[in-house]
């Protein structure tokens, strides 16, 4: 006779042993129809899941967050279905759901074309219009491998046999004549996918993600709850597409990238004025909240690394050179070095909070496949700090650092900030004592805060659990930048210590944080939010003035220059070409301003004033504009 706890507090009994859909029936027709899921005791369910016990239950509907996931498996798994119908012989293999979609890699011998892709896609519309109940089924470990061998399935053979234990079932879903292995849980037919689905295009990807394994053949596609946001989303991918920060990059003169020099930046001279404004505006906030600014060796000894637990950790990660014998490693991160800055000399409570900050170059040797533009880099720099303080200070250095990251966002035009708590993962240095410590710390701090957060277990550093801060952009992509990480381990491990106020030696806990992360993929993100029109306080080139005939020469020189002594990032354009081009190429350079002069302009010591966006804002006094840029510099106008 379980009891039902549902999710208002109410409860329900019943006689005997009830599935997640009969719960949907009892509470009414409506529910009954749209149940996709249900949550049982905190897990999800298919809906006829039975349930034994008491347990706290709710129904998912499509309007949950959960029945998007479910969805885009579903798609994964008609997809394949649809695949196997088409072109017999093809091997399905795995296919999971992904942000945004799903994918599955298959093993077939003629490569998919696009018009193949059109021929799956609307036999996948045909198996969700047969609406095939799934049904979830338990194999014996050695029958399911049978099975799977008799039908050609290789993969499958192998995914049993060394992810399902000896001894242990396997969790079988079939849709009609069609079945696979897998968790689930599912929709309860295919009919409940609905046709707001669209296949993207075909990608290689090695079985297993191994390069030394067969390529197989992967095929993305997106899945939503509804016609309109599918087309949402495809139009946010086409618009995308035109703020791709490579293309911009490129377009605008800002960097480039190339193969002699993989996941590493060739800055062109407009693009090192934004690095480098984006660099002196974060030092002068670092300067204002009281951080010592260090420069540490891009090289350092193997010995260190070791000590401090990142040669275990990350060695394939890192680039290593040597020399007299001596191994030394490319630095990829900067903590260890801070440690040493720390270390030399002796340290009181006085001295703490100690911040050091720096801008250090890191090196990673990420996969090439994995490269991407300022996105993912082999080198990059980091707005890197830590801070070294007491147990009793952690939670008001963690609470200011919080307030900067926030002003500082809000600076560079973002206002929406998701904020994660990320725990103990399995591989880890310190005792449970310590990450108790340490993650009941960084909790405390969030809530003092009142802020929303959401907790992701098992996602932190090895030495210590993270907070995490993201921003969403202007089509509602989620980028992780900031961070502050709460190490009781590595201070430890390197000899860190201070005199505390009983004079005993105590070791000081250590906040390691960045606001922007990498610099360059925080400008490659900037590119794209902004679609290459930055902000006039961040343009590498805020106003170009432009001549309508050779008699406004000198006047654009005296105006540009005028302009320039007051710090402003101004060009004059004296080219013997019509006004109309000149304003098209500047317009399509995003400039900010484009000030156009003439006789007319000339005589009255004004200038025509044009934006980027079109706007005329007709004739404004020299001094008149000025003031206005400044303004807007100021305050950061986005």
């Amino acid at each position: 006779m379980p009891e039902i706890t549902l999710p208002d507090g109410s409860r329900k009994r019943f006689e005997h042993p009830v599935t997640v859909q009969q719960v949907a029936e009892s509470i009414g027709a409506g529910l009954a129809r749209a149940a996709l899921a249900g949550r049982v005791a905190g897990k999800l369910v298919d809906t006829s899941f039975t349930i034994e016990d008491d347990a706290e239950v709710a129904i998912i509907t499509g309007r949950d967050e959960e029945a998007l996931g479910l969805m885009r498996h579903d798609a994964a798994h008609v997809m394949a279905q649809a695949v196997q119908e088409l072109y017999p012989g093809t091997q399905v293999t795995i296919g999971p759901a992904i942000e945004n979609g799903f994918y599955y890699d298959f093993a077939r011998e003629e490569p998919f074309t696009p018009e193949d892709l059109g021929r799956i896609e609307a036999r996948m519309q045909e198996i969700v219009k047969r609406d095939l109940p799934l049904q979830r089924e338990v194999w014996e470990r050695d029958a399911a491998m049978r099975v799977f061998a008799e039908i050609g399935e290789a993969y499958k053979v192998e995914i049993i046999r060394d992810i399902i234990p000896e001894g242990e079932e396997v969790s079988i879903y079939r849709q009609g004549d069609w079945f696979d292995v897998c968790r689930g849980p599912h929709l309860p037919s295919t009919g409940k996918l609905g046709r707001a689905f669209k296949l993207m295009k075909v990608a290689g990807a090695y079985w297993r993600g191994d390069s030394r394994n067969p390529m197989l053949q992967r095929i993305y596609g997106t899945a939503w709850r509804s016609s309109e946001e599918l087309k949402d989303y495809l139009h946010r991918l086409e618009e995308a597409e035109k703020r791709d920060h490579r293309k911009l990059g490129k377009a605008l003169d800002l960097f480039h990238t190339q193969e002699e020099a993989p996941g590493m930046a060739f800055w062109h001279d407009k693009g090192w004025r934004v690095y480098l404004m984006i660099q002196d505006y974060i030092r002068e906030k670092l300067r204002q909240n009281g951080y010592q600014e260090v420069h540490t060796p891009q090289m350092i000894d193997r010995s260190l690394w070791e000590r401090s637990g990142h040669w275990d950790k990350f060695q394939e990660l890192m680039f290593t050179t040597s020399s007299e014998e001596r191994t030394f490693a490319i630095k990829p991160m900067n903590c260890p070095a801070h440690i040493q800055i720390y270390n030399h000399g002796l340290r009181s409570y006085r001295d703490l909070p100690l911040r050091l900050a720096e801008f250090g170059s890191c090196h990673r040797n990420e996969p090439s496949g994995t490269l991407h533009g300022l996105m993912r880099v082999r080198n990059f720099v980091q707005d890197d700090a830590h801070i070294f303080c007491t147990e009793g200070q952690i939670l008001a250095e963690v609470s200011d650092f919080i307030d900067l990251l926030f002003e500082i966002y809000r600076d560079f035009g973002f206002d929406e900030v998701l904020v994660k708590l990320s725990t103990r993962p399995e591989k880890r240095v310190g005792s449970d004592e310590l990450w108790d410590k340490a993650e009941r710390s960084l909790e405390d701090a969030l809530n003092q805060k009142g802020l929303a957060w959401v907790l992701q277990p098992g996602e932190g550093a090895f030495y210590g659990p993270k907070i995490e801060f993201s921003l969403r952009d202007c089509l509602q992509r989620v980028w992780q930048l900031g961070t502050i990480q709460l190490d009781f381990s590595m201070p430890e491990r390197l000899g860190a210590h201070y005199a505390a106020e009983d004079n005993t030696r105590k070791v000081p806990v250590m906040l390691h944080r960045a606001i922007l992360g990498s610099l360059e993929r925080f400008i490659g993100i900037l590119i794209e939010h902004y679609a290459g029109a930055l902000p006039v306080w961040l343009a590498p080139v805020q106003a170009v003035v432009m001549n309508i005939t050779d008699r406004q020469a000198g006047y654009v020189q005296q105006v540009a220059n005028s302009l320039r002594d007051k710090g402003f990032r101004v060009d004059a354009d004296l080219r013997n070409e019509k006004i109309g081009f000149k304003i098209r190429e500047h317009t399509l350079q995003r400039v900010p301003y484009l000030l156009v002069v003439g006789d007319r302009e000339q005589e009255q010591g004004s200038l025509a004033v044009r934006t980027r966006k079109g706007e005329d804002l007709g004739l404004i006094p020299l001094p008149a504009f000025a003031e206005r840029l400044a303004t807007e510099v100021a305050n950061r106008v986005n």
